[in-house]
């Protein structure tokens, strides 16, 4: 049977300096972790509180989600000497907090970021993280990035313009849109639906990555509507090869 990892990260606790705070980025990490681990996954999870990390090898490693914890954790989790995932694995990552597009190259900025300059310090270029993942040893590569948020928004507009070869990628919005949090619902429009989307089951089961796109398509902007966030965001999904769009990532999410 197929094997489901997953990095899950997200933020909340921003310097105030540097970032806006941000009230559900955490929230939605910790709903995201919390369903992985109900569907059977090996998960990963850094946010502002999780506690340490037990590595297989007995070592203890802290999770507060800072540019040195992360990229460490990427280093040594992501080496190619040592693919720990096989063919037919899925390898999962999803980022929740903000992120920010600097002189044509897309950012994920951990708790320490700082982005006020000429040069993004402590950020996490999406192409690295690309790069590292792509190492696992797994057949799939499902990047998920709830990113760009500021007051009630994730950012002045959304990342995602980079090219990605080789993995699925679904990103909360249009690289030139925001991505809304709303109060009523405590969490994100975007990882709100995407977690209803993973849970619908039978017939209308979001299995596949063309499913998941198009109810992702239709259900945020009218998530969006319903709560009066404008402009509305739409998400973009895309996958390399082509192909993947039919890919069934999510064999349980069929029946109960």
């Amino acid at each position: 049977m197929a094997k489901n990892w997953a990095l899950v990260i997200g933020i909340n606790a921003y310097n105030p300096l540097n970032f806006t705070p941000l009230k559900y980025a955490k929230q939605d990490a910790e709903r995201v972790r919390d369903f992985f681990q109900v569907a059977g996954f090996e998960v990963y999870c850094f946010t502002d509180d999780s506690p340490p990390l037990k590595l297989p090898n007995g070592q203890t490693i802290p999770t507060q989600p800072t540019y040195g914890n992360l990229i460490t954790f990427l280093q040594d989790r992501f080496n190619e000497k040592e693919g720990f995932l096989d063919v037919g694995d899925n390898c999962w990552f999803f980022f929740a907090g903000h992120g920010e597009r600097h002189q044509d190259r897309d950012y994920l900025m951990p708790i320490d970021a700082n982005s006020r300059g000429a040069e993004v310090i402590a950020g996490l270029q999406v192409s690295y993280v690309e790069e590292r993942l792509s190492r696992c040893g797994a057949d799939n590569v499902i990047m998920i990035l709830d990113a760009c948020r500021s007051e009630g928004q994730r950012g002045r507009t959304g990342i995602g313009d980079e090219p990605q070869k080789g993995l699925l990628k679904i990103s909360s919005c249009q690289p030139t849109q925001k991505s809304w949090e709303v109060d009523e619902l405590q969490q994100g429009v975007f990882t709100y639906a995407l977690l209803e989307a993973l849970q619908l089951t039978e017939e209308s089961n979001c299995a596949t990555v063309e499913r998941l796109g198009s109810y992702l398509k239709h259900r945020v902007p009218s998530l969006c509507e319903q709560y009066g966030k404008i402009p509305a965001q739409i998400p973009r999904i895309s996958a390399d090869p082509i192909e993947k769009q039919h890919f069934i990532y999510f064999l349980n999410r069929l029946s109960k």
